[in-house]
């Protein structure tokens, strides 16, 4: 039978020993497909013939895949965070509340410990799967009268046919709302500085900065390593005074640090801190650019584009904070 689209699905896994394949555990309510990378070369040779000899050799083994943009869910995200800040942790209890911490800091002065996951992927006619896999980029978005959404790209080590992982429930989860959204501005701190009714959309884009290595023994990456990530976030402002505000600091090259705080569900028992489910986007820098004033149905907005950057009031540049009632991810 031919593979049939609805028959599509991602399934993932956590590896206990990076690069060692596992069974997936959870099913990944998004779209996307396995990419194989490796790379087929044909050599150019002079032996007496018209046709090209078809002689070959494959030089290099990798994978990727997309997470195509989907809806935002409390459950899921943490499983990007995971394989690309810090893996492995131990959410926080928040008091006597059912709900539970999950909190990504960007990297400063030490290397974190990521989480490699195996990827199942396919559809009826044939499933693939890709160990040691990791984030290379993620991405959250969100605008006017939508849900907030999430992306993100993955590199493994090769693909290899598989089997999916069979028996596995399809995971309950909650969505955010743009509408949902707090946006705070200070110098020094995150989240005390409301500013009320002037975020419009925005952007948040990663380049995690993981690089596979491609030493001997293999013809796929052996291990991966960190050089600088890239965070950047995109503000949409109403053109009122908080904009007006902003440029001045970015003319002025002044620290910022921003937070964008979304609230979902009611938890099931409230804690001391939280009360529903939360995302928290916490991005220290400077602004980097203000566009040219623009428009929504006929509404002036601006767009600023801060650049992550240390922020010593804040020790760093920030974090991701994701509050769920799981405590462990499936």
């Amino acid at each position: 039978m031919a593979g049939i689209k609805p028959l599509r699905k991602i399934q993932l896994g956590k590896e206990a020993t990076p690069g060692t394949p596992v069974p997936a555990t959870t099913i990944w309510r998004g779209m996307g497909t396995i990419e194989d990378q490796r790379e087929v070369k044909i050599v150019k040779e002079d032996v007496g013939l018209l046709t090209p000899s078809n002689r070959s050799y494959t030089s290099k083994l990798l994978a990727a895949l997309d997470f195509d943009d989907v809806e935002f869910t409390f459950e899921q995200f943490p499983h990007i965070l995971e394989a690309c800040l810090l893996g492995g942790q131990t959410p926080a209890a928040d008091g006597s509340g059912s709900d539970k911490i999950w909190t990504y800091p960007y990297p400063t002065t030490s290397l974190p410990t990521l989480k490699h996951y195996t990827i199942e992927g396919g559809d009826n006619q044939q499933a693939e799967r890709m160990e040691y896999s990791y984030v290379d980029s993620f991405g959250l978005s969100g605008k006017s009268q939508e849900a907030i959404m999430m992306k993100a790209s993955w590199y493994g080590r090769q693909v290899s046919k598989n089997a999916f992982t069979g028996s596995l429930a399809i995971p309950s989860v909650d969505e955010c709302m743009f509408g949902a959204a707090k946006l705070y501005i200070d110098a020094a701190v995150f989240g005390t500085t409301l500013k009320s009714l002037t975020l419009m959309a925005f952007e948040l884009t990663v380049k995690t900065g993981i690089m596979p290595a491609f030493p001997s023994d293999n013809l796929y990456y052996s291990f991966v390593k960190r050089t600088y990530p890239e965070v950047t976030l995109k503000v949409t402002f109403e053109h009122d005074t908080t904009a007006v505000s902003e440029k001045d600091a970015w003319w002025a090259e002044t620290d910022r640090c921003v937070q964008i705080k979304a609230e979902g569900p009611p938890v099931t028992t409230p804690g001391t801190t939280y009360q529903k489910k939360t995302l928290i986007i916490n991005t220290a820098g400077k602004w980097s650019k203000f566009d040219k004033i623009d428009e929504i149905d006929g509404n002036d907005v601006i767009q600023g584009t801060l650049t992550g950057g240390y922020v010593t009031g804040v020790s760093g540049m920030g974090n991701i904070i994701v509050v769920n009632e799981l405590t462990t991810l499936p």
